[in-house]
């Protein structure tokens, strides 16, 4: 299983130089897990910016400074502030504010010391991370060039020659070689580009700054490959065993220019592991793998193979049903009590029936009354309600009178 992994794996080639033995010509090797490892521009950022204050002076100011006079108060009850004051007569100090830090010659607002917290303590595990990342940045073309560098004549990346640049002493020698592989560009953008430093810095030591160029990583003893590219600006080399993220990341920025050696390439795998395989150089500590391969969420759910097994969306709305009065809506008091229509029918026929039955004994008493009895019966009514009115003292009942017809 490990063979068959290997060879699926990619392949990357050795670049050969002048000199080189056949048998290292244009070989290759398998890229190593840490290339292709998570890349974590914040916690690189974050570890970047910790591990660049380790490296700070602590810097303060005298102890006795703005307090080298035998300044007192005046006190109160002479127009002015109680600021110590300089004693004696005759000059332009004698009575002038001292020790504060609003004086002329006083001391600083909270004078700096010595003790304070200069250097920053990072976790194992973020610091690994980051070299992990910024190792893996250096594997893309696109976070190279975007750093700055000038990869256009550079033939693959990861770049890696053959093991017999390490064994060049001479800084000619040592420009030969990055023109064979095409990074001689960078080193020159490199060069070019070196100024004078802006502020105070000029006069302590560090008068010039310059961009910079390639990182040789080797893999075995380096005392002839260092000495070779020293003299060059913006070039710089280190051991793989021994990388540091302020020359693989400078500024806390992803994607520096790394030149490899063959051996410093295959050692990656043992000092970092793989993410199946746990490190041998480093106790414990496996490669930290991201939880999707890739990021693209919405092309993997509308993928034809996800989206074969899923169930499909139901489109339909479900909307909350109105709410009805089932004293007002017979359908409403159907679904609540179906017995409802029954009783509704026999309360109506019921009613009918009454109306009927009164209808009847209507009729049947009024066919038993003549016209002249009906005529008689209506003219008593009349006169009982004249009498009303004229034993009443409402003014209006002539009104009501008038619209009873009745003449008074």
């Amino acid at each position: 299983m490990a063979s068959a992994a290997a060879a699926a794996r990619p392949l990357v080639t050795v670049q050969s130089l002048e000199g080189d033995m056949a048998t290292d010509a244009q070989s290759t090797l398998p890229l190593p897990d840490v290339m292709r490892a998570t890349i974590r521009p914040d916690v690189v950022s974050f570890v970047h910016s910790q591990i660049s204050n380790n490296s700070r002076q602590p810097y303060a100011v005298s102890k006795r400074a703005g307090h080298q006079t035998s300044a007192e108060s005046w006190g109160t009850g002479r127009a002015v502030s109680r600021i110590p004051r300089v004693p004696g007569g005759g000059t332009h100090r004698a009575g002038q504010g001292a020790f504060g830090n609003m004086c002329r010659g006083g001391r600083m607002f909270a004078p700096t010391k010595t003790w304070r917290r200069w250097h920053r303590c990072v976790n194992v595990n973020q610091k690994r991370y980051a070299m992990v990342s910024a190792i893996a940045a250096s594997a893309i073309p696109s976070l190279v060039a975007a750093r700055g560098h000038r990869i256009d004549t550079v033939p693959e990346l990861p770049l890696v020659i053959s093991d017999s640049a390490e064994s060049v002493e001479k800084t000619s020698a040592a420009i030969k070689i990055l023109k064979q592989v095409g990074a001689f560009a960078d080193a020159e953008k490199a060069k070019e580009s070196e100024g004078i430093r802006c502020g105070k810095g000029k006069m302590r030591n560090r008068r010039y700054v310059n961009r910079k160029g390639p990182l040789i990583i080797y893999g075995t003893i380096g005392e002839k490959i260092e000495k070779a590219f020293r003299n060059l600006p913006g070039v710089e080399v280190a051991n793989v065993e021994r990388l540091n993220l302020l020359k693989l990341a400078p500024g806390g920025h992803l994607g520096r220019l790394v030149i490899w050696t063959k051996s410093a390439f295959e050692k990656l795998d043992s000092i970092y592991g793989s993410f199946g395989k746990v490190s041998e150089k480093k106790k414990g500590y496996v490669l930290p793998r991201s939880k999707m391969v890739n990021a693209d969420l919405a092309r993997i759910i509308n993928s034809d193979e996800v989206q074969s097994v899923v169930r499909p969306i139901k489109k339909e709305i479900k909307r909350a049903p109105l709410k009805k009065n089932p004293l007002k809506n017979l359908n409403t008091m159907l679904r609540l009590n179906p017995y409802a229509k029954t009783a509704r029918r026999m309360a109506l026929l019921a009613e009918e029936q009454r109306l009927k039955a009164k209808k009847e004994k209507l009729d049947s008493k009024r066919k038993n009354v003549t016209k002249e009895e009906a005529l008689a019966i209506k003219a008593a009514g009349k006169a009982w309600y004249q009498t009303m009115i004229s034993d009443s003292d409402y003014t209006e009942f002539e009104n009501f009178s008038k619209w009873l017809g009745v003449s008074q």
